[in-house]
C-alpha cells in the first residue's frame, strides 16, 4: 500500500506539472526581451521550454531571437512557421521578412513571402499590410498593380501606419490606383504628419503658406530623422 501510495503521489505530481498554466503572452514577451537585450541564457532556456510545451508566443519570440543569428536561421524558420500556422500574425510577418530578405548566401524569395505577409495583414499586422502595398507598387514578387497596392496601403493606413498614410496621400493626389481626390490626399498627409512621420512633416513644411508653421514642421522633421524614426 505504501509503495502504491508513493506511485500515486508521483503520478499526481507529474499531472500537476503538466497542467501548470502557461505564462501570459505579455509575460512571455517580457521574458524574450530579457533574453535578447541582456543575452540572458536562463531566459532563453525558459523560452525554449515554453516553446516545447506548445506556447505559440514563445515559439514566435524564440524564432525572432534566432532570426538574428545566421547559424540559427533554419531553427528560426521552423519556429516562426509553427507560430504563423497557429494564427500568430506577428510570426507570419517575421516569416515574410525572412523570405523576402537575402541572408547568409540564401536568395530572397519575395513571391514566397507574399502569402505570409498577407496572412499577417489580415490578422491586423499594419507593417505587413504596408509591405504588401510596397511590393505590389514596385512589382516585387507579384505583378505591379497600383490598385492592389492602394488596397493594402488603405488597410495599413486604417491600422494606423503613418508610412502607408504618406504613400496613400500621393496615390490620391495622382489618382494612382484610386480615384483622384485632393481632399483625401491632404487629409492623409496631415494625419501622417500628426503621427510624426518625417517625410510627411517635410512635405507639409514645403507646401504650407505659413512661414512660422513651415519652420516648425521642418525642425520637427529634422529632429525625428536624427532620432532614427523607424516606426511603421
Amino acid at each position: 500500500m505504501m509503495r502504491g501510495g508513493l506511485l500515486l503521489a508521483a503520478a499526481l505530481a507529474v499531472a500537476g506539472c503538466e497542467r501548470e498554466e502557461l505564462p501570459t503572452p505579455a509575460q512571455i514577451e517580457s521574458l524574450a526581451m530579457t533574453a535578447a537585450q541582456r543575452a540572458d541564457p536562463a531566459a532563453e532556456q525558459r523560452l525554449q521550454d515554453l516553446a516545447e510545451r506548445g506556447a505559440v508566443v514563445a515559439r514566435r519570440e524564440l524564432g525572432i531571437l534566432y532570426k538574428a543569428r545566421p547559424a540559427s536561421r533554419a531553427e528560426a524558420h521552423g519556429l516562426l512557421l509553427q507560430a504563423a500556422q497557429a494564427g500568430d500574425a506577428q510570426a507570419a510577418f517575421h516569416l515574410g521578412e525572412m523570405l523576402r530578405s537575402p541572408s547568409a548566401g540564401i536568395k530572397a524569395d519575395p513571391a514566397a513571402a507574399w502569402p505570409w505577409y498577407q496572412r499577417a495583414a489580415e490578422g491586423g499586422q499594419a507593417r505587413a499590410a504596408l509591405m504588401l502595398g510596397l511590393m505590389a507598387k514596385n512589382g516585387e514578387g507579384v505583378p505591379r498593380d497600383a490598385a492592389t497596392a492602394a488596397r493594402w496601403l488603405q488597410l495599413a493606413s486604417g491600422l494606423g501606419n503613418a508610412h502607408a498614410m504618406f504613400l496613400l496621400s500621393y496615390a490620391y493626389r495622382e489618382g494612382d490606383g484610386v480615384p483622384r481626390d485632393l481632399d483625401k490626399a491632404a487629409a492623409l498627409l496631415e494625419e501622417s504628419a500628426e503621427r510624426e512621420y518625417p517625410p510627411a512633416l517635410q512635405e507639409l513644411a514645403m507646401t504650407t503658406q505659413d512661414p512660422t508653421r513651415a519652420g516648425h514642421l521642418m525642425k520637427e522633421a529634422t529632429e525625428h530623422r536624427r532620432n532614427n524614426w523607424n516606426k511603421f
